[in-house]
């Protein structure tokens, strides 16, 4: 077996455990693709109908019943991976882009552009902190607003003497 140094790692890695990821990610993407087409849907509903009125030939068996319940249940396990590395990849993705603006924001913790290697405990840490912060800024608008709001009244109480004089 070939050993390929690609890894940012230092180690090796399997060509064939890396044509496998390649397939199952191009699989995975192209029936993503496939399955959310309408066309699939009224496949999917036919199917279901050609069950139902098959069912008065059939007697309504156990048999006829254990096809479809049988069908649905495959479809359903396999779903679950493909549209389990679907959400993974969409993820990433966006968790790439989202870090790529952080990165790029001017005066940005950067700290936030790798958020999602954080542990639970470091994650609760960092939230405590940015809703301290949040607080913070709520209080400082909220004191700009009541100084804003005297300022007008003082204002207005000011042209109101003047108006008298």
């Amino acid at each position: 077996m070939k050993k390929r140094p690609d890894r940012t790692d230092g180690r090796a890695a399997d060509d064939k455990s890396h044509s496998l990821t390649a397939y199952f990610s191009t699989f995975a993407q192209k029936t993503a693709l496939w399955t959310g087409q309408p066309a699939t849907f009224l496949l999917a509903i036919t199917i279901v109908f050609v069950w139902i009125f098959t069912g008065p030939l059939f007697g309504y068996s156990d048999t006829w019943q254990l096809v479809i319940n049988t069908g649905t249940t495959i479809v359903t396990f396999l779903m679950v991976f493909l549209i389990q590395n679907t959400q993974n990849r969409d993820m990433t993705s966006m968790q790439l882009k989202l870090s790529e603006l952080v990165l790029a924001m001017k005066g940005a913790e950067n700290k936030f552009a790798s958020i999602e290697d954080l542990s639970y405990e470091e994650l609760e840490k960092l939230h405590q902190e940015c809703r301290a912060r949040a607080d913070m800024t709520l209080k400082h608008i909220e004191k700009r607003r009541g100084d804003n709001s005297r300022n007008a009244v003082a204002h207005r109480t000011n042209a109101s003497r003047q108006a008298v004089k």
